[in-house]
């Protein structure tokens, strides 16, 4: 999906040659993708925010143009990651947009390398496990790559994988990491300076409770922090938003809508609520 003043390179951070993308010119925005995504998966959000902003998409570990290593898929891991490619491009900070598990590696980057983070949009993501429908965690046991036969997710796996045979590893620690419980002490949420967009759509992955598990840190930030504030939205995405999840929901893979979805503009505006202004 190239745009003006395309750049693509791989960087070599920690085991990894991480792949990325910078497109357009402006204050930097760092773009963290979901779970089996790659950036082309992402949608038109990248290019409608390239138009006023640089834009630097990742590819995680073992998704996309990112070949998998031996070493499990972790959130802090893949924060930390991130975090090296950032000093391997000289960027200082950036405001951070993470979708999904990409809302996850967004949050420990925030943790763990405060000062690179200059905003942060968190889409989708909680900081602990139990930010998720029951029926969703139970489901998660149960993926196996033979039910992305077909999908998008294998094709653009396919397609952009260096080793393609790579996709059930891919599902396995992904599995693995969607069926490890976590709970991030509240203290370090709390601690976030960096003034934080949550965006939680009202049935997606998070059913009430969970919601206000997910939000209840990012509320009490509002108080004793200087430079952050938290701001919410939970309004429902639409049916075909192109950030709807990538996770299988149902015994079959739900497919990703088209990235030419008009929704993508209102996405980006909510972003743009927190990233967008000095």
């Amino acid at each position: 999906m190239p745009t003006i003043d395309t750049q693509i390179g791989y960087a070599p951070v920690n085991d990894l040659s991480m792949y990325y993308e910078i497109h357009g010119r402006g204050r930097p925005l760092l773009l963290l993708h979901g779970a089996y995504m790659t950036i082309d998966t992402m949608g038109a959000i990248l290019p409608g925010l390239a138009k006023t902003r640089q834009v630097i998409a990742v590819e995680q570990q073992g998704h996309g143009h990112t070949a998998d290593v031996d070493r499990p898929l972790t959130y802090e891991q893949m924060a930390d990651d991130t975090s090296a490619l950032m000093r391997h491009l000289g960027i200082d900070d950036a405001d951070i947009l993470g979708y999904s598990m990409g809302g996850g590696i967004a949050l420990q980057l925030a943790i763990r390398h405060p000062d690179q983070v200059r905003k942060l949009v968190v889409a989708s993501a909680s900081f602990a496990s139990d930010g998720m429908h029951a029926v969703v965690l139970e489901m998660f046991p149960s993926i196996t790559p033979e039910l992305f036969a077909g999908s998008p997710i294998e094709e653009a796996y396919l397609l952009t994988a260096p080793n393609p045979g790579d996709f059930p590893k891919l599902v396995e620690k992904l599995t693995q990491l969607d069926t490890t419980p976590y709970a991030w002490p509240e203290e370090d949420i709390r601690g976030i300076a960096a003034p934080t967009l949550v965006v939680l759509g009202d049935s997606r992955r998070h059913p009430p409770r969970a919601r206000d598990r997910a939000l209840r840190p990012a509320r009490g930030r509002r108080d004793g922090r200087p430079r952050g504030h938290a701001e919410v939205a939970t309004r429902r995405a639409p049916r075909h938003h192109p950030l709807r999840p990538a996770r299988v929901r149902t015994p079959r893979p739900r497919r990703m809508a088209a990235g030419d979805d008009p929704a993508v503009s209102r996405h980006a505006d909510a972003a743009e609520r927190v990233t967008g202004c000095d």
